[in-house]
């Protein structure tokens, strides 16, 4: 831990650690320091000088507060704390002039600015700036920038702040933009006007202290003063990550991170940030009944009925039910407490077909990533599996960014496909031959492993949703256990999830029961009419073909595979439209709130399987939303721990159960993710999805690549 001094802020004493910067220590003692290039998750820059404060007995000028520590200053005579002003008439001369020489150039956009009401500049100008300009020359004006489907760039609004250079470079890792020429001439470019290829671009209009930087989509729909602002939980991946949906009547117009330091930091992934068009396209908004082979409109008292007389018509064991990757944890309880209402064994939620041995009741740090995203900053030695983190948890990658940046020289091995993940990796092996031959304690970046103090392993769908998965889970089980990957005060074994609603549906078991088909054999079972209806909730990523043989019953929001193939339709919401919990990856519950409600007749998820298990006979035992989440917890503790990892017992993690041993196919690990932006029913609704898959060169070329 870093020692500290006693320092006076405006004549106030306050012990602050030594390595905090002057602006950090000024801002613990109370007082707001302004800035713009300055960044709490960037480096220091010191090219705005808007941060400058005074500094006694120091040089008879202002100094810039971000660029100084405070293990820098001299003491005062006979040893008196150094002191510090933020208020003399030195700075507010000196904030002044800087932001007269900031606004020289800066067009007077702000009425037409899409930053407007939302602009560090207007509000410092507002708040530490002149009354007037003593600048009579013409502006400069600077060409505008192509950054792709995302980003708009006016650039003559631009105050070089390198703020977007430093994210890119840092966070991001990609070298795409940069700062060329000098003095009046100098400006931010992404050199070859080409789009700048990264999962995180939509941070850029964040960290954008101006107008320079803003988002294409929402450019021109609202200003910020008029959106009913929610926070709540994002469902695109597995992540978890905390967001602020931005409304206005019934309408999703924007999506920004919420601050969450253990999950995503300040930062979201575009398919979370940008996909809100398509919560509102292609969407299921009343009830369907398929009459004469044609879907047609019906009421909701028709489609109950014709759901309900199938389910009580068909013995017990010709009926399933299929969970999707985004439906919330209520519903998934909802469904399973009917299915076991009905007397059927078969239900599963593993569309993919991963991690088959997991069973109702098994040790959920099985399927976990048991060491949380946050702990990944401790790891030594990261080993992926099968797994392509950019594309399958963005915010998991740079997580592991971060920490291959950091202090203590992690390694990464890779076993899998080749790709660019921002950072650098020892390549092992394209498949299990690679893995099999670590867990033999084989290789050199064995003994990384073994050398390690924190070890990690990191396995992906792309290792476990295939026919030798248990086998593949089994021989990374045995590495783990021989390289001390969990040990007292550390579990370095994790499961990466790519369904936000995965990890809640394994807690509460909806798994087959005793003589009960799994996903695949539910589907084989369509197709040699052995399962006469299944209850499809919103699974849409598989051949949904499959289905035919059997009466469908699609519960969901978008009108997607699953629709297409099914005989009655109940339209469900998405996840922007229910109070909800979401279980992330780490096995993190968190509440997912209502920001509007949902089109048409649609409902929410639990309501309509309450009504329809009224129709079945087999009421469920909760008429409100608090009553089912008692229940839920009731059934799977770990789900009412808000915003928890771990359990709550300290039992030993048991490795030699994971897995079941087997031979190993010598085909390569794949990545279930092949096109980023279309991989669930809202990204493949989106229009600007669909723009940015196509500048990405779409899942084909990737494929081919």
């Amino acid at each position: 831990m870093s020692d500290t001094r006693v320092i006076k802020v405006n004549g106030e004493e306050i012990e602050v650690p030594s390595n905090l910067t002057l602006l950090q220590a000024c801002e613990a003692a109370g007082e707001e320091i302004p800035r713009f290039c300055y960044h709490e998750r960037l480096s220091v820059a010191g090219n705005c000088r808007m941060c400058l404060i005074e500094v006694k007995g120091g040089p008879p000028k202002p100094v810039a507060s971000c660029a100084q520590n405070v293990r820098d200053l001299r003491p005062g005579p006979d040893g008196a704390p150094p002191e510090l002003f933020t208020n003399t008439p030195m700075v507010k001369k000196a904030r002044e002039g800087v932001m007269e020489f900031l606004l020289i150039n800066h067009p007077l956009d702000c009425p037409i600015c899409d930053q407007g009401g939302e602009c560090d500049l207007q509000d410092q100008a507002m708040a530490y700036g002149r009354d007037g300009s003593r600048y009579e020359e013409n502006k400069r004006a600077v060409e505008e920038k192509h950054m792709g489907p995302l980003i708009k760039t006016i650039m003559t609004r631009c105050i070089q702040c390198t703020r977007c250079v430093r994210f890119a470079t840092e966070i991001a890792g990609v070298d795409d933009l940069g700062l060329v020429n000098r003095g009046e001439n100098a400006e931010i470019t992404t050199y070859l006007e080409k789009a700048v290829e990264s999962e995180l671009t939509g941070n850029l209009i964040d960290v954008c202290p101006v107008g320079a930087l803003t988002s294409k989509p929402y450019a021109f729909n609202a200003r910020p003063w008029e959106l009913r602002k929610t926070e709540t939980i994002d469902a695109m991946d597995a992540v978890g990550s905390n967001i602020r949906v931005d409304a206005r009547g019934r309408e999703v117009l924007r999506i920004l991170p919420v601050l969450h330091e253990d999950v995503n930091e300040e930062w979201i992934a575009d398919k979370s940030r940008f996909v809100w068009d398509g919560l509102r396209r292609q969407r299921l908004d009343r009830p369907y009944v398929r009459r004469d082979g044609r879907l047609e409109p019906a009421s909701w008292d028709e489609a109950l009925g014709a759901a309900a007389e199938k389910l009580k018509a068909a013995p017990a064991e010709r009926i399933a039910g299929l969970v999707g990757d985004l439906v919330p944890t209520e519903a998934v309880k909802a469904l399973k407490d009917l299915l076991d209402g009905v007397g059927t064994p078969h239900m599963d939620c593993r569309q993919d077909g991963a991690l088959k041995g997991v069973a109702a009741g098994a040790d959920r740090r099985s399927y976990l990533f048991n060491t949380t995203i946050a702990g990944l900053e401790e790891a030594d030695a990261i080993l992926l599996v099968g797994t392509n983190p950019r594309k399958e948890a963005a915010m998991v990658n740079a997580r592991l960014r971060k920490t291959w940046l950091g202090d203590l020289g992690v390694r990464i091995g890779l076993i899998g496909e080749r790709a660019d993940l921002s950072y650098d990796y020892d390549y092992l092996g394209a498949g299990p031959d690679a893995l099999a031959a670590l867990a033999r304690g084989e290789g050199a970046f064995f003994d990384v492993l073994k050398g390690a103090r924190r070890p990690a392993i990191i396995l992906g769908m792309g290792a476990l949703a295939r026919a030798d998965g248990e086998a593949a889970l089994a021989a990374a089980a045995a590495l783990a256990g021989q390289v001390g990957a969990v040990r007292d005060g550390w579990n370095g074994f994790n499961v990466l999830h790519t369904a936000a609603a995965r990890v809640g549906a394994l807690d509460l078991g909806f798994l087959p029961g005793e003589g009960g088909r799994d996903f695949d054999a539910i589907l084989d079972g369509c197709s040699a009419r052995e399962i006469d209806v299944v209850y499809n909730l919103g699974a849409d990523e598989f051949d949904t073909r499959r289905l035919n043989g059997a009466f469908v019953i699609y519960q969901g929001h978008h009108g997607d595979a699953g629709a297409r193939h099914a005989d009655v339709i109940l339209p469900g919401a998405a996840y922007t439209e229910q109070n909800a919990i979401y279980v992330n990856t780490e096995g993190r519950p968190q509440l997912a709130s209502r920001a509007i409600f949902p089109p048409g007749e649609a409902r929410e998820d639990w309501a309509i399987l309450r009504a329809l298990s009224d129709r079945v006979g087999k009421t469920l035992a909760y008429d409100d939303l608090f009553a089912l989440r008692q229940a839920m917890i009731e059934a799977a503790p770990a789900l009412g721990r808000i915003d928890q990892t771990g359990e709550a017992d300290a039992a030993p993690f048991a490795l030699s159960a994971l897995g079941t041993e087997g031979p190993l196919d010598a085909a390569p690990f794949v990545s279930p993710v092949a096109d980023y932006y279309l991989t669930n029913p809202v990204a493949r609704a989106s229009k600007t999805m669909a723009e940015c898959s196509a500048a990405a060169g779409g899942a084909q070329a990737m494929a081919a690549e």
